[in-house]
């Protein structure tokens, strides 16, 4: 059984989960054990569950790993999981990851954005720090907004709390209601770059060309099934 947990990062994409993988909603604490018990093999880990409960636990990734499962993370809770569990044998996939494993990225709050419920289909509500610095770039380098509000954008976007980030804020905040403001508003969404998406489509093809069987680990390091572990997830150490 293969799993990819995902939510606002594929909203509005052409996936068509078939007999290939299984969709479910963005991770929690617990539900990656969850899908492991279950009998998942592979698992793709992009989006995630934090704030109001328990965000997915470090040690449900060991677990996978020391019973030979394949965990790919990326573009959003995926890329920081990813990031700091490679090491462990975890595998990320993308530029938003390869930002964090290298340092260029260390804030979580890059990746963060407000989404509708399930009922709603996740709908994202705000943009991400991650494609709004990509949509920045983009029209800088075709022309369509100068160096100096590429800058004054970018900042703008920086000091924003992650639940008001959305173009049109960024874009009133740092440049008022003017027509020019109008302008570059407009070619912020017409260009838009969707980093996110970007690399969640990566990770999916990866988890599809998985075998759907588990690999013998061969780690340096031992699984710990601490008493919290036990406590948390009792007859799984």
């Amino acid at each position: 059984m293969r799993v990819i947990f995902a939510g606002p990062t594929l909203f509005g994409a052409d996936v068509r989960p078939g007999t290939d993988y299984e969709l479910r909603p963005p991770a929690r604490q617990g539900d990656v054990h969850r899908a492991i018990m279950q009998g998942a093999n592979v698992i793709g880990l992009i989006d995630g569950i934090y704030e109001h409960v328990p965000a997915i636990w470090h040690k449900e990734i060991l677990f996978g790993l020391s019973h030979g499962v394949h965990i790919y993370g990326a573009a959003s809770m995926g890329a920081l999981r990813a990031a700091e569990c490679a090491t462990f044998g975890m595998v990320g996939i993308g530029e938003i990851y390869e930002a964090y494993a290298s340092g260029a990225l260390e804030d979580d709050s890059d990746v963060a954005q407000a989404h509708a419920p399930a009922e709603m289909g996740f709908r994202p509500l705000s943009e991400p720090l991650v494609n709004v610095r990509a949509t920045l770039a983009l029209c800088l380098d075709r022309s369509l907004i100068t160096s100096q509000e590429h800058d004054l954008l970018q900042a703008t976007a920086r000091d924003m709390f992650f639940k008001k980030r959305t173009y049109r804020s960024v874009v009133r905040t740092a440049l008022g209601e003017s027509l020019r403001a109008e302008a570059v508003l407009a070619q912020l969404r017409e260009h838009a770059v969707n980093a996110k998406l970007r690399d969640a489509e990566r990770l999916i093809a990866a988890v599809e060309r998985t075998p759907d069987s588990r690999f013998a680990p061969a780690f340096d390091w031992t699984f710990q099934a601490t008493d919290f572990w036990n406590a948390e997830f009792p007859g799984s150490g």
